[in-house]
């Protein structure tokens, strides 16, 4: 069944709404707009959470509703009403035409095209009854604490949802989507005497849940889990100075997505608030430097077939060889900027006005083996998982906290170190990049970015890479 097929049925058929005299509102609250859509939406979401051998909460949730948007120049209204019918649309119709009343815009085209599906539209939380998934919480717990005699808790949980949307354009054109979205995740504390640590390991995408059941899959999980609680257990208080820091592959990505990714996003360089503001075609990263976002990689957890506007994903270029060439739009910018769209439109649900946010942002591969990169480091840290973090978008300032971080000492590896924090400024971090692994790595599907109030899905990566002279809060006295 096609996605406008089961769209229809959840939207038209179920909900007993008329698609002709839908369209004709939708028409009728866009004519003198310069842009704006009609959007649907249907989600199931479930949660499950166990600790200490107990299951803590369970829960289950569907939602409905719709967004309704005009755009004018700069200006853009939104109404939206978790009430599926024609009244409450109409409502909203009346509302978002004030924006451009009197105004005669020029109606843009609509979305051309669309990508292949790039996941299954089967519904995830069909896939395990309740006692399938108490069960495999359960596993995880028994399977943590028999692998060493210092778990002292095990926190497991697993998470799904399942995400129709429909938008509708004036002109009868009808664009729609599917999405699964699934997580598992787990937390592991150990102690020793008197001292605690704690190791977490998250996974998945937009996939089944049956992948995550699958014994190789969740005791890796609680495996990695472990180890970094191990590795904590045994860590020294963290140096502090400036120093070269090695970033491992993988995960360490995020601090790409928060200190380099969110400034360029289309709307903060519209609006000139971003340090990547009128750059493009300067050198704003060391070369060797290739920095993407990239929405179409199947079954990723920040992947789309198409965006929340209704524009198809893209695998975009940013930053070429260390050279700035190109920003992540949604239609609204876009305009405004002379660009086109990129499929980066995104909104966290139909109570959200869409807006420019990543999808899977990453790193691409460079020529060094990663051993060469720890080795070419005298005195320096390796930071191979991240924490929290705060970034100022205006200045590019960062802090990121190391969840998992070691010592390099002539080459080689030492002690893990607690409480190190990476403290920089994004675009000038990007700079200071001397060498790029070639063991470039996607994280394990637990990314959430938060942007304005709304929080999204999204993939982060990057491979090992060597940052030169960046400033380590630590710990030690």
């Amino acid at each position: 069944m096609s996605h406008i097929a089961t769209t229809d049925d959840l939207f038209f058929t179920r909900a007993g709404l008329d698609r002709a005299r839908l369209e004709s509102i939708v028409d009728e609250a866009l004519t003198g707009a310069d842009d704006g859509e009609l959007f649907l939406e249907y989600r199931q979401s479930e949660a499950l959470s166990l600790d200490d051998g107990k299951i803590k909460s369970a829960s289950f949730d569907t939602m409905q509703g719709f967004g309704l948007r005009a755009v004018a120049g700069e200006a853009a209204g939104y109404a939206h009403a978790s009430e599926l019918s024609e009244a409450a649309v109409r409502r909203a119709a009346e509302t978002v035409r004030a924006v451009h009343a009197g105004r005669g815009g020029t109606l843009d085209g609509g979305p051309q095209g669309t990508n292949r599906l790039l996941y299954a539209d089967d519904n995830p939380l069909g896939d395990l009854g309740h006692e399938a998934k108490v069960k495999l919480l359960t596993e995880m717990d028994s399977y943590a604490r028999g692998k060493d005699p210092r778990v002292r808790q095990v926190m497991a949980s697993l998470a799904g949802e399942w995400q129709a949307v429909q938008i509708l354009r004036p002109g009868g054109q009808r664009l729609a989507d599917v999405r699964p979205l699934v997580r598992l995740n787990v937390n592991v504390v150990v102690g020793e005497g008197e001292r605690m640590e704690s190791g977490s390991y998250g996974g998945g995408g937009r996939i089944a849940f049956t992948t995550l059941v699958e014994p190789e899959y969740w005791r890796a999980a609680v495996d990695e889990a472990l180890r970094q609680a191990l590795v904590n257990l045994e860590s020294v208080p963290a140096p502090a100075g400036e120093m070269p820091v090695v970033l491992g592959p993988g995960w360490p990505g995020v601090m790409l997505h928060e200190a380099v990714g969110h400034g360029l996003e289309g709307d903060f360089n519209r609006k000139k608030t971003s340090t990547f503001s009128g750059r493009i075609g300067e050198q704003v990263a060391s070369k060797g430097v290739t920095v993407v976002d990239d929405g179409t990689i199947t079954d990723r957890r920040g992947s789309l077939t198409i965006d929340d506007e209704g524009t198809p994903s893209e695998y975009t270029v940013l930053i070429e060889d260390g050279v700035l060439v190109g920003y992540m739009q949604d239609r609204q910018n876009a305009r405004l900027m002379g660009m086109k769209p990129t499929g980066n439109g995104r909104r966290q649900s139909y109570g959200h006005i869409p807006m420019p946010r990543m999808t899977n942002t990453y790193m691409l591969a460079g020529p060094h083996d990663p051993q060469e990169i720890l080795g070419s480091v005298d005195k320096g840290l390796y930071a191979v998982n991240f924490g929290g973090g705060q970034v100022d978008i205006t200045s590019g300032k960062f802090v990121f906290t190391c969840t998992e971080a070691y010592i390099i000492e002539n080459g080689v590896l030492g002690p893990a170190v607690k409480g190190a924090t990476l403290i920089g400024n994004g675009p000038d971090a990007m700079t200071k990049v001397r060498m790029v692994g070639n063991d470039m790595k996607l994280d394990s599907g637990i990314g959430t970015c938060g942007k304005d109030g709304q929080g999204v899905p999204v993939g982060v990566g990057q491979p090992t890479m060597l940052l030169e002279g960046l400033t380590v809060g630590g710990t030690a006295a």
